[in-house]
């Protein structure tokens, strides 16, 4: 090992030694999670007042790892992706997630170790929690606004999945086959979102008091999620009875919003009607913290609260209006609920241009693209015309000329959802309309603002921050999908960039777009980067997503490149997990290689490593929304898994569960 020794001292004046350890010849990449760690700690003590309690704090850095890190009291084993990093072979992307990661670790150490579980069904009151607090630590350093919104698609387009999947769970499982099988997006993430929901709630100040109480009752104790809510309660002085359902009920609220104005009075009435159905029962009224916005026609704010859900169904009356508003509904996620509502296109691009949150815009443009997209699946499917609203084009054509949005936002607003967050969508999808209808919208969106992409990038290339780049990125993206002809800006990115962001932005843009130059790039990219293992995972990910007829036997063929080893956790992630999670056409191909293939490697993965095989399997047990022709396909893999004389428990419980459906 190479060994950084820095030092970080505390509030109290303490002297803590901190140290890193990483493989031999990787020492200059260690500082940044150095740097992070030292920033976790001054954040702990001024937003939680949460000081380190040892005289040493260690990392320990290896590549063979199932996990991204584990909170061993004072000496901590994390994954090297999230550790090692400079500029030339990490991505903006993975310094934010080395950041992320390593303040989770460290938070740790209190929600988690100085006071920990009473038993493992209680996983979500460390885990939730830290989540949270990992996430707020990340706004308050970084982009509140940027790193909500990744909070929220890993929400909608992971979580949800697994709410309506046959692994649905409670934030607090009452039964388990594998415990590993229960560190999971709900546990973890739904869990952060009932502690932020409960923040809401309390606001700031009694949030903090409740932490003072819990540490104060329970520091060195092992204990339940409803000691940590008590301790909120009894601080805080509001009655959390009705939200305590939220720890035992599975699934996904849904929450119907209907409205009317009445012009006599000047009152708008808005109604919101709450359901949860998990695997076929109804569940019970919860407690839902539902922030609104209200707007007038100018797009000046009216109102802007969060109102207590607390029945099944509940009318609110807004008062003294002079005209009907439009209304920005669930700001900022406020709760981990489907929300069904009929935007108008005009009422969309109105909360795009005018909405207070920042989030909100983002949300109002997913909303107003899935539109367009899945009115063109409906064209499809009536042998009709497709098109996209002039009025869509001009709300995004706004967003890139709009110089005082800022640049990562941009970003996200012009990322269009992917196939599987639209798949989330709905509750059954035709596949093969989906990818004509989504790639239609895409290249006509670029198409009318081409203009201004290329304008943008040209101004960005001169920028040299995250946030440009990732709006410069998408640029370059969305370019190529409008023509070939861009494609020397690729070549020229991809030769000039002077870090990994702009180096596998080009490489991406390429892929994408299926340019010709991508043989060579990638090759090019190949012999520089052969001998430094992270990088190359890029290198298998980005190849494992190419939406190509022959993409399965391309991986078959990396499967036996030097780089990949079927006993190295990341390698098999980065290749046959990116493929099965992230490449949703091929993965769903109609005559079920896709399927197949992945079966077949989860059949060798069950006696090497069944933990990395029961993650793996997710896209094949989430079949409830295909056509029957791929849902039998995917029955008879798992029926073949089932067979096998030696399941792993790790499979065997979503093998099972998945079948029982």
């Amino acid at each position: 090992f190479d060994l950084l020794n820095d030092s970080f001292t505390t509030q109290s004046g303490r002297e803590v030694k901190l140290q890193v350890f990483v493989d031999k010849g990787n020492l200059h990449k260690a500082d940044h999670a150095m740097a992070s760690l030292k920033k976790s700690m001054k954040w702990d003590e001024t937003r939680f007042g949460l000081e380190y309690d040892l005289d040493i704090y260690m990392i320990v850095a290896v590549d063979f790892f199932n996990m991204g890190a584990m909170e061993n009291k004072g000496l901590n084993v994390f994954n090297t992706k999230f550790v090692l990093a400079d500029k030339a072979s990490a991505t903006d992307e993975d310094y934010h997630g080395i950041e992320s990661v390593v303040g989770h670790e460290y938070f740790h150490n209190w929600t988690g170790n100085r006071v920990t579980c009473r038993d493992w069904f209680q996983l979500s009151l460390k885990e939730g929690l830290t989540v949270f607090r990992d996430q707020e630590f990340s706004s308050d350093v970084g982009s509140r606004a940027v790193n909500r919104i990744h909070a929220i698609r890993v929400m909608k387009n992971q979580q949800f999945a697994e709410d309506t999947g046959p692994m649905s769970h409670p934030i607090r499982p009452e039964s388990v086959i594998e415990m590993n099988n229960f560190y999971t997006v709900t546990v973890y993430n739904k869990g952060a979102e009932v502690i932020r929901m409960m923040h809401t709630i309390l606001g700031e100040q009694g949030f903090q008091a409740g932490m003072k109480c819990y540490f104060e009752r329970h520091d060195g104790q092992a204990v339940t999620c409803d000691d940590f809510v008590n301790a909120m309660q009894d601080a805080s002085g509001i009655d959390l009875t009705l939200f305590r359902r939220w720890y035992s009920q599975a699934g996904t609220p849904v929450v119907t919003v209907k409205d009317s104005f009445d012009a006599d009075k000047g009152e708008y009435h808005l109604t919101v009607t709450q359901q949860v159905i998990s695997q076929g029962v109804k569940g019970q009224t919860l407690h839902i913290p539902f922030s609104v916005e209200l707007l007038d026609s100018a797009g000046q704010s009216i109102v802007n609260k969060v109102l207590d859900v607390t029945k099944a169904n509940q009318t609110f009356v807004f008062d003294g209006l002079e005209s009907a508003p439009i209304a920005s509904l669930l700001q900022d996620f406020s709760a981990p609920v489907k929300l069904v509502y009929d935007f108008s296109i005009d009422q969309l691009v109105h909360l795009m241009r005018h909405a207070s949150s920042e989030v909100a815009r983002w949300e109002a443009s997913v909303q107003l693209i899935s539109q367009a997209i899945w009115n063109n699946v409906a064209q499809l499917q009536k042998q009709q015309v497709m098109m996209v609203d002039t009025r869509v084009v001009e709300a995004f054509r706004g967003v890139i000329l709009d110089e005082n949005i800022d640049q990562a936002l941009v970003a996200e607003i012009l990322s269009i959802p992917t196939a599987s967050a639209l798949i989330e969508q709905v509750d059954s999808v035709d596949l093969d309309a989906l990818a004509k209808a989504r790639e239609f919208v895409v290249e006509e969106l670029a198409s009318a603002c081409e203009d201004e992409l290329l304008v943008r990038y040209r101004e960005l290339i001169l920028v040299d921050n995250a946030e440009a780049r990732a709006f410069k990125n998408i640029a370059l993206s969305l370019l190529c999908q409008v023509t070939d002809t861009h494609e020397s800006l690729v070549e020229k990115q991809y030769y000039s960039a002077k870090n990994m962001t702009d180096s596998l932005g080009a490489l991406k843009a390429a892929a994408t777009a299926k340019l010709a130059c991508l043989p060579m790039l990638l090759s090019d990219f190949e012999s520089t980067w052969e001998s430094t293992p992270l990088v190359m995972d890029k290198w298998l990910t980005l190849q494992a997503l190419v939406n190509s007829d022959d993409v399965i036997e391309q991986i078959k063929t990396l499967t036996k490149h030097s780089s990949f080893s079927f006993s190295n956790p990341n390698r098999v992630r980065s290749l046959i997990g990116a493929f099965a999670a992230g490449n949703t056409y091929q993965f769903h191909r109609a005559d079920g290689e896709g399927y197949r293939y992945l079966t077949k490697i989860l059949v060798k993965l069950n006696k090497s490593n069944p933990q990395i095989a029961s993650r793996m399997i997710t896209p094949l047990i989430q079949f409830s929304k295909f056509d029957q022709h791929r849902q039998q396909l995917m029955k008879q893999c798992l029926l073949e898994l089932k067979a096998l004389p030696d399941l792993s428990k790790d499979l065997y419980e979503k093998v099972t569960k998945s079948l029982a459906e």
